[in-house]
């Protein structure tokens, strides 16, 4: 027997199915209600909101549960590559062999910019954002690279994701060459992934850059860790424009721009730009932490808590130890990064904090070790992105394979004027 819940309007009861998760996650089926009823939900942000069925992403916000595809985080951010985990995500299983061999080849036969796109970055101005730069190139790489815009089969949609995951890289780091003025280096053929990018970051014609392991490692996590993160802001956007039928590039290009949003992607730098500020005003540490206590003067504590996990963030648990240990290995002399390791142990001991489950998360971390590894600030979100790709594609591939689905239309609850009639200019 199906299990419901009644709705009681004007004396008549209507009944609303429960649709239950894998993971034991209860859910009210209301597509049918303003058919029944006349009614819709309301529910500002989508808070409380299921707005899809997805099999690619698990997270408990209580228990500080994050997995993929089923796989604990823990499991992948110690075994993993972040293209093996781009793999799990995208087409559902960890590769085999074979798989990730023949997927390996279309990384390195994809990964260049198409002779003509390189002349694009001359058009920018030098200060442009390089996420204004990532979104408008992504959406130029069909017109150069795909014969058709739309993806119809399984061979020409992997060529797809990995040409996307490897330009994505390539065009980041060539955004960065270009506000620099220095020449765009070519990804080299015999580098992983994290150290490809590295090179081109970072070589110039004169000397080529070679990342330790250790920054090879730390940067590999970062993107492992935010390959996928459920239905946040950036992937609910690739999912509602790819249910319009955009194509996959366009698609990704929407989320680039959601995730440019300051209050998504950019709270890593936030994080930065704190550690800047307690260094430049020369505030004490403990003083800090008085002022955040201090509602009055509504200032932030950037990188503790998070909307979703109200127990530590298991990404965070992670990143700790591997900024730890990159900071030791680079034997760095940085007073942000002695104030952030300050500041954390100050705040992990007031109970002021630790009762209200703020605690450090991802980004908090993520900026330190993006800043060691001498990744610019303004890089900070555009290195998100990267790793974001893979599930954006993951997202948009669950989309297109759901034939049963339609395009993304909310509803409203309309709040403005009743009738009002037009008024004549000289009336106004």
């Amino acid at each position: 027997m199906t299990e419901t819940v009644t709705l009681t309007l004007d004396g008549i009861q209507y009944r609303l199915p429960i649709i239950h998760g894998t993971e034991g996650e209860r859910a009210v089926d209301i597509s049918g209600l303003r058919a029944a009823t006349g009614l819709i939900t309301l529910d500002d942000g989508y808070g409380n909101t299921g707005s899809c069925r997805s099999a690619i992403t698990f997270i408990d916000g209580e228990q500080g549960v994050l997995r993929y595809r089923g796989v604990p985080i823990e499991e992948l951010a110690g075994r993993s590559s972040f293209i093996e985990v781009a793999e799990l995500l995208i087409f559902g299983d960890l590769p085999d062999a074979q798989e990730r061999e023949e997927f390996r080849q279309l990384l390195t036969e994809n990964s260049a910019l198409h002779r003509d796109m390189r002349k694009h970055f001359d058009g920018f101005p030098v200060n442009a954002h390089p996420m204004a730069i990532l979104s408008a190139m992504i959406n130029a790489i069909q017109a150069y690279d795909l014969p058709g815009i739309h993806i119809t089969e399984e061979a020409d949609f992997r060529r797809a994701a990995a040409m996307l995951l490897a330009k994505t890289r390539t065009i980041a780091a060539a955004s960065y060459k270009a506000h620099l003025g220095q020449p765009l280096a070519y990804p080299r053929y015999d580098l992983p992934y994290a150290e490809n990018f590295l090179h081109m970051m970072f070589s110039l014609p004169y000397r080529d850059y070679e990342a330790t392991p250790e920054v090879a490692n730390a940067l590999n996590l970062f993107f492992v860790l935010h390959a996928d993160h459920e239905q946040n802001c950036s992937t609910s956007t690739v999912r509602m424009v790819a249910s319009s039928g955009a194509n996959l590039f366009t698609s990704v290009s929407a989320g680039v721009a959601a995730l440019w949003g300051p209050s998504h992607g950019g709270a890593n730098m936030a994080v930065i730009e704190m550690l800047q500020e307690i260094q430049d005003d020369g505030i004490p540490v403990a003083r800090f932490l008085d002022q955040i206590k201090d509602r009055r003067l509504g200032r932030r504590l950037m990188g503790f808590g998070h909307r979703v996990y109200r127990n530590v963030d298991p990404r965070a648990r992670i990143l700790k130890v591997a900024a730890h240990e990159l900071l030791e290995s680079m034997r760095i002399d940085d007073p942000l990064l002695e104030i952030a390791k300050e500041l954390e142990e100050a705040a992990l001991a007031d109970d002021y904090f630790v009762q209200r489950r703020l605690y450090p998360n991802v980004d908090f971390y993520s900026g330190i070790i993006l800043r060691a590894i001498g990744i610019p600030l303004d890089m900070f979100t555009v290195l998100f992105a990267i790793g974001r790709t893979a599930g954006w594609i993951a997202h948009w591939k669950e989309i297109v394979d759901d034939t049963a689905g339609r395009i993304h239309r909310p509803r409203q609850l309309y709040v403005g004027n009743r009738v009002t009639s037009w008024v004549p200019y000289e009336e106004r």
